[in-house]
Parts: structure tokens; C-alpha cells; sequence
């Protein structure tokens, strides 16, 4: 049977442990899913406007960094051929034709530009050059079979590729056609090369950004990083298509030769013949987006963590405070069953109390008549008259004796009014002293009072004055039950209290172990108790202390380890009329 009840106990405290475990649970899920999902959802919102923005914010000064260096690009060559042209109407091709003069042209030309004019020439309708001023030997060159000439010719005016020539360097030519005597003649020049390409060097943002020109074949047209364009370039439509005359700026996001991702900006040069492209990789133009987005995740999973934190601390504490609360609820339960249970008893002591005072009245009155009869001539010789006389008035003491005490004890239960009246401290402790003079003396305790005479009457309810005192009572006597000692009462008046006024002071010290002073802070709340399991509930100290309050006074208690405890209470007197008036 032992062991059954032992089962069903852990089983029941099993039973309980899972359900706080779930109730945990639940209540962190709850938290989580209400504090971090819309969290989440904000942070997202937020990031994906602040990634848009930041997006249209590089791509808008791509923009307008590609067009800026287009346009510089673009004037730089139509200087250029606009310099040649204003030599080749200003002046005749009898005139230009004169290698002299042709040179003095082209030295006036690098005063103004610098060695941005390489040489100056004159070509006929035949593609041979009449005229040459420059570094190089290519007088009576002939370009009749040159793709600029050919160009030149169809065209009147053309702006060659970037290409070697007969010098084998990299340059390029421009070039204008005019008529004489009913032919045509072209006056061409060749611009330096790396004055060109210099304008598209500068070119460069953060780490990896570059620009470079391609024409319609693909070929690069400056000097770049890269050698060539990789196959699946972003570009590749531009070379496919074999250029053309669009002139919009374009943002296009591929990969570069090392597979790695990057922007691509172009914009076309030379009518739709050229294509200036910055290439930047996409970790490099958006480093700082990449950074902040790194930052802001940081914060957002701390964010989840404290969350997470926060709440398993709040559902944890919730659920001690509801497994408190159960708790208390069940201990409070079990409470009033035995209060009920101790109410039942009571009423059954006193109808047994009432029931043996008759008897025991009834044996009183006879042990008395048999004493009469023993007086009577008859019995005054008898051998054993002494003995009758010692056990009639042994059987009359203790009849006495039990009838006193039945009657104390249905006096007590009586009293159960709660009303205020004038109580006499002294009679009510009195009383309470005789109803456990029986208990002490088998606890071999010895019980003293000093009751200061004369006290004056205090306005309470006599019963739950009673139960106050009578619960200090029986928790010294619990004290000593095992070792003995001293109950010590005493009662008396004090006058002019600065925190109190007038009050009557009851002091009830006893023998005992005495009480820790880790648990002397805690004796009057609810549920404490330092008694074994079963003989003690934890809350007769507190309902005393919440009487004492509602009375307008006070207990306290003081303990010394094997020196005893004493419990004062103070219970306030009633102003008089004048101090009310």
C-alpha cells in the first residue's frame, strides 16, 4: 500500500512537471512568434527599401560619372576633327600642300594642344600623300587601299579605330575630305595616343572600377586591365550587333573574367562606333551596403537572442509564480479541510464534554451521599472506614477536576464571536493558561504569568484574542515538548509610545532551541514553518499577524539559539474622550 501511494505521488509530481514543462514552452513560443516575427518583418521591409535605395544611388552616380567622361570623350574628338576641318577650309590645298607651310600648321597646332597632333598630311583623290609634316617618313605614302581613307572619302569626315599602321604603334586617325579643281583631297592627322587613352585611365571609382573603349569588332581602343573581352560578355550584344547608334546610358549586371559579379555601365562613342564601359565589381560599388546590411543582421540576431533571453526568463518566472500559486491553492485546500476537519472535532469534543459533565456530576453527588452514609453508626467501626474516606474524596477531587475542565473546554468552543467589545487581557490569558496547564505538565513544562494588575479593557474581538495567544502558546510548548523548560507570560502597560501611544505589551518567552536568524524574518509568511511534515500548516503565525494588524498592533519576535524565543504583541488602548476632543 506504502509503496502504491509512494507510485502515485511521483507519477502525480511527473504529471505536473510536464505540464509547467509545456506551459513554458507554450508561453516562450508565444512570446517569441509575437516579439520576433513582427520584427522580422519590419527589419525586412526596411532593408529591402534601404537595398533599393541604396541600389538606385550607385547606379545614378555610375551614371553620371559614364556620361560625364562621354561627354569629355566625345568633345575631345570633335575638337579634334573640328581643328582639322577649320585647316582644311581655311586654307587651299595648293597651300596645305606645302610641306612647309604644312609643317608650321602643325607646329602652331602643338603650341595650342600640345603633343596631342602627331603629324599633319595631305592626300589626293588617288590615295597618295603630297604633303607629310611630322616625325616619321611617310611622304608619298600611299592610302588609296586604307579603310580611313576609303572611310574619308565616302563620308567627309571620319574618325579611324585605334590601330598600328606602318609605325606599328597604337593611333588613330582624323580625318576630312574638301574638293579642288573638281577632285577630292583629304586632309588627315593623327592624334597621340596616349593622350587619349588617358582620358579614359581616369576613369577608376574604389578598388576594382575601370573604363575602357571597345569598337563594333570588339577590339579594345585603349589600354585596360583586361587584354580582351571573355566570352558571355554583358557587352557581347554591342559587338554582336555591330555597333550601333544608340546613345543611351546602360547599367548591366554580369560577371566579370574571373567570374566574380560586377556592373557593367556603357554608353556609346563616335555616332554608335564605340562603346566607353566601366566594369566595377559588384563587392566593391556596394561594399558599404554589403557592410550595413551585415551590421544590421548582427543587431537583429542579438535583437532574436535577447528576445529569446527575455522570454524564457518571463515564462519561467510565470510559471514558478502559477506553480506557487497551485500550490498554495492546494495547501490552502488541504487547509480548510482541516480546519473543517479540526471544526468537527471540536464540535464533537464539545458533545463529549457535555456528555461526561453530567456523568461526573452525577458521581460527585454520590461519592458525597456515600460519605454521609459512612458517618452513620453502622459503618464507624468498620476496618476499612479509612480507606473509604481516602478513595470518595479521591473519586469527589477528580470528579471536580474533570467537571472544571469540561466546562473550561465548552466555554472556549463557545466563543466564537467575532465582535469587538472590552476584553480583560488577564481573565482571557487566565483562561487560556488553565485550558493548558494539563498539556504542559505532561510536556514538563512549568507555566508563570506576571499580569500587571488593575490593566485597563481593550476594545477587540475576544476570540480572535484567544486565538492569537493560544497559538504562541502552543508553539512554545511545541518548543519544549521534548526538553522541558519554562513558560513565562507577562503582561503590561505602556504609556506615551512615540510610534504606538498607550498600549497594553503581552510577552510570551519560552526555553526552547530558539529559532535561526535566516528564518526569523520569514516566521510570519504565509505557508513557513520549521515543524516536521504533517504537524505543521505555515500559517497560524500569519493569521496571527494579520489579527494583530487589523487590531492596530503589533507582534515581533526575538530568538537566541539555545536560549529561547519571546513573542511581544501590542495591542492599543483606547483614546480617552479628551484626547478625541
Amino acid at each position: 500500500m506504502i509503496r502504491l501511494c509512494i507510485l502515485t505521488m511521483k507519477q502525480n509530481k511527473q504529471k505536473k512537471d510536464r505540464y509547467y514543462h509545456l506551459l513554458t514552452r507554450n508561453m516562450l513560443l508565444t512570446i517569441i512568434i509575437a516579439a520576433i516575427l513582427p520584427m522580422l518583418v519590419v527589419s525586412s521591409i526596411i532593408l529591402y527599401q534601404f537595398d533599393s535605395s541604396y541600389h538606385e544611388k550607385v547606379y545614378a552616380h555610375l551614371e553620371e560619372l559614364v556620361l560625364k567622361h562621354k561627354q569629355n570623350i566625345d568633345n575631345f574628338l570633335k575638337e579634334k576633327l573640328g581643328d582639322i576641318r577649320l585647316l582644311a577650309t581655311t586654307f587651299s590645298f595648293e597651300e596645305l600642300s606645302d610641306e612647309d607651310f604644312l609643317r608650321d600648321r602643325l607646329e602652331s597646332l602643338q603650341q595650342i594642344f600640345g603633343p596631342v597632333f602627331v603629324d599633319l598630311g595631305v592626300v589626293n583623290a588617288r590615295g597618295i600623300q603630297v604633303a607629310y609634316a611630322g616625325p616619321f617618313k611617310l611622304g608619298k605614302a600611299l592610302y588609296s587601299t586604307a579603310d580611313w581613307f576609303q572611310e574619308t572619302i565616302n563620308s567627309k569626315n571620319f574618325i579611324s579605330d585605334v590601330f598600328l599602321g606602318l609605325r606599328g604603334l597604337p593611333h588613330f586617325i582624323v580625318a576630312v575630305r574638301e574638293n579642288f579643281n573638281g577632285e577630292s583631297w583629304v586632309l588627315r592627322a593623327t592624334i597621340d595616343f596616349m593622350a587619349f587613352n588617358n582620358l579614359v585611365e581616369n576613369i577608376r571609382i574604389g578598388e576594382t572600377g575601370f573604363a575602357y573603349i571597345l569598337n563594333r569588332k570588339g577590339e579594345l581602343q585603349t589600354n585596360t586591365l583586361i587584354k580582351e573581352i571573355p566570352p558571355g560578355s554583358p557587352c557581347a550584344d554591342f559587338v554582336e550587333s555591330g555597333g550601333g547608334i544608340e546613345r543611351k546610358t546602360e547599367i548591366i549586371e554580369g560577371v566579370d573574367e574571373l567570374g566574380e559579379d560586377a556592373l557593367y555601365v556603357t554608353a556609346c562613342l563616335k555616332d554608335g562606333n564605340w562603346r566607353l564601359i566601366f566594369r566595377q565589381r559588384a563587392s566593391d560599388a556596394f561594399r558599404e551596403l554589403y557592410r550595413t546590411v551585415r551590421i544590421a543582421i548582427a543587431f537583429m540576431l542579438l535583437g532574436v537572442l535577447g528576445i529569446v533571453a527575455t522570454g524564457y526568463f518571463l515564462s519561467r518566472r510565470m510559471v514558478n509564480r502559477i506553480a506557487k500559486s497551485d500550490k498554495e491553492k492546494e495547501m490552502i485546500t488541504e487547509q480548510v479541510v482541516e480546519t473543517g476537519k479540526l471544526a468537527s472535532v471540536g464540535e464533537l469534543a464539545a458533545g463529549i464534554a457535555h456528555e461526561i459533565n453530567n456523568p461526573v456530576a452525577i458521581m460527585v453527588e454520590e461519592a458525597g451521599w456515600i460519605e454521609d452514609l459512612l458517618v452513620e453508626e453502622e459503618f464507624k467501626d468498620g476496618e476499612n472506614l479509612g480507606e473509604f474516606h481516602r478513595a470518595l474524596h479521591q473519586i469527589r477531587t477528580q470528579g471536580k477536576r474533570c467537571k472544571e475542565i469540561t466546562h473550561k473546554l465548552l466555554s472556549f468552543a463557545k466563543k466564537t464571536d467575532s465582535r469587538i467589545q472590552d476584553v480583560q487581557l488577564n481573565d482571557v490569558i487566565e483562561e487560556l493558561i488553565a485550558l493548558s496547564a494539563q498539556r504542559a505538565k505532561c510536556s514538563n513544562v512549568e507555566i508563570h504569568s506576571n499580569l500587571q494588575e488593575n490593566l485597563p479593557t481593550v476594545r477587540v474581538s475576544q476570540s480572535e484574542l484567544q486565538q492569537v495567544l493560544l497559538n504562541l502558546i502552543n508553539n512554545a510548548l511545541d518548543a519544549m515538548e521534548k526538553i522541558g523548560g519554562n513558560l513565562r507570560i507577562s503582561t503590561r502597560i505602556e504609556e506615551n509610545s512615540i510610534i504606538m501611544g498607550d498600549h497594553l505589551q503581552i510577552e510570551v518567552a519560552d526555553d526552547g532551541p530558539g529559532i535561526p536568524a535566516a528564518n526569523l524574518a520569514k516566521i510570519f509568511d504565509p505557508f513557513f514553518t520549521t515543524k516536521p511534515v504533517g504537524k505543521g500548516t505555515g500559517l497560524g503565525l500569519s493569521i496571527c499577524y494579520g489579527i494583530i494588524k487589523k487590531m492596530g498592533g503589533s507582534i515581533e519576535a526575538r530568538s537566541v539559539i539555545d536560549g529561547g524565543t519571546t513573542f511581544t504583541v501590542k495591542v492599543p488602548l483606547p483614546k480617552s474622550k479628551n484626547e478625541n476632543t
